[in-house]
């Protein structure tokens, strides 16, 4: 047979257990409403997810890439129009200048 304050001692250790069950499902739950309420707030005054935010990093990352190699293209264009441009026109190799044939007299009329 157990004892009056052993009975007790182990209802009061049932009670305990269930008040921490309750206290955790209690925690969970106001940590739930927290969570959506700073989500709602969040998308209220239209912050960025992180996960956006890096994909336009990328995005802007491979454009500057990009830009630079363009950038170096052009100048290099421009240095060979440039230089084609400062040297003397010179004629292509193998082609002669053809003389025009000299005119023929003009028969006289009879």
């Amino acid at each position: 047979m157990t004892s009056p304050s052993s009975r007790f001692f182990d209802e009061l250790a049932k009670v305990m257990t269930n008040a921490a069950g309750a206290a955790q499902g209690a925690r969970r739950e106001v940590d739930n409403l927290v969570r959506a309420q700073i989500e709602r707030v969040l998308a209220d005054i239209q912050i960025v997810q992180r996960e956006e935010f890096d994909v336009v990093r990328d995005m802007a990352s491979m454009a500057r890439t990009e830009n630079e190699a363009l950038r170096a293209r052009v100048a290099e264009l421009e240095a060979r129009l440039e230089a084609q441009e400062t040297q003397p026109a010179a004629p292509a190799a193998g082609i002669k200048a053809k003389k025009k044939p000299a005119a023929k007299p003009a028969a006289a009329k009879k």
